[in-house]
């Protein structure tokens, strides 16, 4: 798992990926722009679909090679595809049965995946809530201020990940890492910050360093 150092090397990737939209043409068919959101509609063939302030919308059954944006939020419809998703600020939210074949990240932004929604590489966040409910993500989650909801008999291979922040902080809660019924995380749950950490009983996880499960009984954790 990366170090804070590697949350900085991803942001920085983030954006100069998002902001090399800015050299290149805006495509005719819509589907790169500078300013304004993208729409991908089913069945449209888009290489890519990129902007820098907008939004990103792929359609149900639409597939792009990447979605990426700085500023605005990316929406993968149902059984949709893309090859990589990501934001700087914004929220991911993949829709059921919808699949990336790399990773997905936002340095400031939820991460939601629905029932069947898969990511094949990292799911990355600095802030922002990351829940999934019967998903799988098959290259670990991290993050460096997020609470994390893992439900619905998800499954999450390459373990989890809360880094501790680097410089100050103003965060005023501990992050809340739930592992809820039927869900099992494969690998390493390694906490380099203070976190409340809920487990059910139901659940199936790897080892834990640096933070003492709370076992819960029945859907949710205790308030």
């Amino acid at each position: 798992m990366r170090t804070a150092n590697g949350y900085r090397i991803m942001a920085a990737f983030v954006v100069s990926v998002a902001l090399s939209g800015c050299d290149i043409p805006v495509d005719g068919d819509g589907s790169t722009k500078v300013n304004g959101s993208v729409h991908i509609p089913a069945g449209k063939a888009a290489e890519e679909a990129r902007t820098v302030n907008g939004s990103i919308h792929i359609d149900d059954n639409a597939t792009v090679t990447s979605a990426t944006t700085v500023n605005g939020s990316i929406h993968l419809g149902e059984h949709a595809t893309a090859t990589s998703a990501k934001t700087v600020n914004g929220a991911i939210g993949l829709a059921a049965g919808s699949h990336i074949s790399e990773s997905a990240g936002s340095v400031n932004g939820d991460l939601t995946l629905a029932k069947g929604a898969e990511v094949a590489g990292h799911l990355v966040n600095v802030n922002g809530k990351i829940e999934m409910s019967g998903a799988h993500v098959a290259g670990g989650i991290k993050t460096v201020n997020g609470s994390i909801s893992v439900m619905g008999a998800s499954h999450v291979e390459g373990g989890i990940m809360v880094d501790k922040p680097s410089g100050i902080s103003f965060m005023n809660e501990d992050p809340v890492i739930v592992i809820g019924p039927g869900s099992v995380v494969q690998g390493d749950l390694r906490f380099e910050r203070k976190v409340k950490l809920y487990v059910s009983d139901k659940a199936t996880i790897g080892t834990v360093v640096g933070a003492t499960p709370v076992p819960f009984s029945g859907e949710n954790p205790p308030n």
